[in-house]
């Protein structure tokens, strides 16, 4: 219908036709002259107009367009259009270059050709404006991280021992290096534990009273407490602050900050691999690291090399396990080992996916092994409140499994199961903590003991009531 339509137009109206349906259309002769040209697209005509007319159609276009031109006046045939092509011409108002698709026709029983083409600067300054906000976010988020490496430098420097704690379930969710030494414990035993355990029952009742008061008020009154395992007395400072996660508080513990250890100088043994992008590391046969590279320095989150020297490689290399165990057994035993994917764990938190490479050097006097670690592509996943993956389903414990100890997995799996216990035994009773605690066949006090250390519900006042209705 379309063609028997066509046909019956005369040469005119199928020129306007044309000439319509398309930004800029043109007439070209056997040689590759341009002998007519009109143009539909705003601005066009000012970037072209008759400069065209009269000169080869190869001569009007950008270097690099030129063939696609040859390319398009030769696939050019009667009856058959050509496929698409994009084309460069430079601007004749000295500006950006004018991109242009297009596509062509030869007349039959001539050799003139018709070529139409589609106007795009409009795709091309989308395009230019998409690519420059990927870059202000890429700018965003290099800042963000700069901010966040920042905080954590000053969070584990800092010589004042300092928790971060859920305001909600009073469950320590960070700690620094210095309250970890006034406790006398491993961060890994402190972090998750419910604060007011870290006292002794005098002082946990005041730190408790203190935190109440700080929800309800937003302001606590600094307090002297006594800390469990007779480590002494602490001036106890508390603020409330909000995140996105919710809402948590910063307790300070009054010590003495502890001296800054001297620097030793830079070693320069392994200084023509400074310059590598990816990290390397060498280690002895201990596993301990001999020498390192800035940008290993960077993925560990180390200032200085003098920090990692003597230490063991896996303090920052590999899952929870005995994942480097395997990988140490397989590079003694083959001599290489290569596309060993693993974690890098940074001295502040940080978690990176690297592809190891590694080589041993049994030879020499001292025999050794060399690793590359090289940084895979980032995958966003979504994480726990507080930094803590909890398993949700039997696929995201599957998913766990290397990466978290199955200890810690159990105890926090135990721990999210009690919890949604005791919820949905307040919900079924409405509240009422005496069925709930029948339901689940647990005492009273074991009961509000549960709920306390969850942070469920209001405890003083419901116990009060109950005195009072007993």
């Amino acid at each position: 219908m379309l063609r028997d339509a066509v046909s019956r137009l005369d040469p005119r109206t199928t020129g306007s036709l044309v000439a319509a349906a398309s930004d800029v259309s043109l007439v070209v002769d056997g040689d590759g002259v341009i002998r007519d040209a009109a143009f539909g697209a705003d601005g066009l005509s000012e970037e072209a107009g008759e400069t065209w007319l009269g000169r080869r159609w190869v001569d009007t276009v950008t270097v690099e367009s030129r063939p696609k031109v040859l390319s398009l006046l030769e696939d050019a045939g009667p009856g058959a259009v050509t496929r698409w092509r994009q084309v460069n011409h430079p601007s004749a108002q000295g500006g950006a270059d004018v991109p242009i698709r297009y596509a062509a026709l030869r007349i039959p029983d001539d050799d003139r050709i018709i070529v139409i083409g589609r106007d795009l600067r409009a795709l091309s300054a989308l395009q230019q404006r998409l690519a420059e906000s990927q870059q202000a976010l890429e700018r965003d988020y290099a800042r963000l991280r700069g901010a966040e490496t920042r905080y954590r430098v000053l969070f584990q420097l800092a010589g004042e021992p300092i928790l971060i704690v859920d305001a909600g379930t009073r469950r320590i969710t960070e700690i620094n290096p210095a309250a970890a030494r006034l406790l006398g414990r491993a961060v890994k035993r402190i972090v998750g534990r419910d604060l007011i355990d870290l006292f002794e029952p005098d002082g946990a009742r005041a730190v408790q009273s203190l935190l109440v008061g700080l929800r309800l008020t937003g302001q606590a009154e600094d307090l002297t407490a006594r800390l469990a395992q007779r480590r002494g007395e602490a001036r106890v400072s508390a603020s409330l602050f909000r995140e996105e996660a919710g809402t948590s508080i910063l307790v300070r513990l009054n010590v003495q900050a502890p001296a800054a250890s001297p620097i030793a100088a830079r070693s320069g043994a392994l200084e023509v691999i400074e310059a590598m992008p990816e990290g390397f590391v060498v280690t002895d046969r201990d596993r301990r690291i001999i020498g390192v590279n800035a940008a290993f320095l960077d993925l560990a989150q180390l200032a200085t090399e003098h920090q990692a020297k003597g230490e063991p490689l896996e303090r920052w290399l590999g899952r929870e396990g005995n994942e480097i165990g395997a990988l140490f057994t397989t590079l003694a035993e083959h001599g290489a080992v290569r596309h060993f994917t693993t974690v890098m764990r940074g001295e502040f938190g940080a978690v990176d996916e690297v592809e190891v490479a590694a080589v041993s050097v049994p030879g020499g006097e001292r025999p050794c092994f060399g690793f590359t670690l090289r940084t895979l592509p980032r995958r966003v996943a979504a994480a726990a409140p507080g930094g803590r993956e909890l398993p949700r389903s039997v696929e995201h414990m599957t998913e766990l499994v290397g990466r978290v100890s199955m200890k810690v997995l159990v105890r926090e799996t135990t721990d999210l199961i009690e919890r949604l216990c005791i919820e949905a035994a307040l919900r079924i009773t409405h509240d009422n903590r005496a069925s709930a605690a029948e339901m689940l066949g647990l005492s009273r006090q074991g009961f509000y003991a549960k709920m306390r250390r969850y942070g469920l519900g209001d405890l003083d006042g419901a116990e009060e009531t109950e005195e009072r209705e007993e």
